[in-house]
C-alpha cells in the first residue's frame, strides 16, 4: 500500500454487529487505523496515553470526551486529548480514519 493512491472508504467494509477495523501504517511513532462501525456499534469509554484524532470518512459519528458529546460528520475531524475518558457509538454507520502520535 505504500506509495499507492487509495479510497479510505473501500479499504474496510462494514459488517452487520460489528465494529471492523484495519492498520494502515502502524509504527513506534503512532499508528493510522481504519476503521467501520456498523449502526448502534461502539468503542467503550476509555483512556489512550496519546492524544487520537479522528477524521470521520462516512456517516455520522457520536463521541463523548469527559462528559461532552460531540456529532462529527463526514468529513469532520475532532481530537481526543491523551488521558482523558472518550468513548465513540454509531447512531448510524459510519467510517473513520483514527491516526495517534506516540512521540
Amino acid at each position: 500500500m505504500l506509495g499507492e493512491k487509495m479510497s479510505l472508504s473501500h479499504l474496510v467494509e462494514y459488517q452487520k454487529g460489528a465494529v471492523v477495523s484495519k492498520t494502515l501504517i502502524d509504527k513506534s511513532s503512532g499508528t493510522v487505523t481504519l476503521f467501520a462501525f456498523d449502526e448502534g456499534q461502539g468503542l467503550s469509554e476509555h483512556t489512550a496515553p496519546y492524544d487520537a484524532m479522528v477524521l470521520v470518512i462516512e456517516g455520522l459519528a457520536e463521541v463523548k470526551i469527559e462528559e461532552r458529546l460531540f456529532k462529527v460528520e463526514a468529513g469532520e475531524t475532532i481530537i481526543m486529548p491523551a488521558n482523558k475518558p472518550h468513548a465513540l457509538r454509531a447512531p448510524t454507520r459510519f467510517k473513520m480514519l483514527l491516526v495517534m502520535i506516540k512521540s
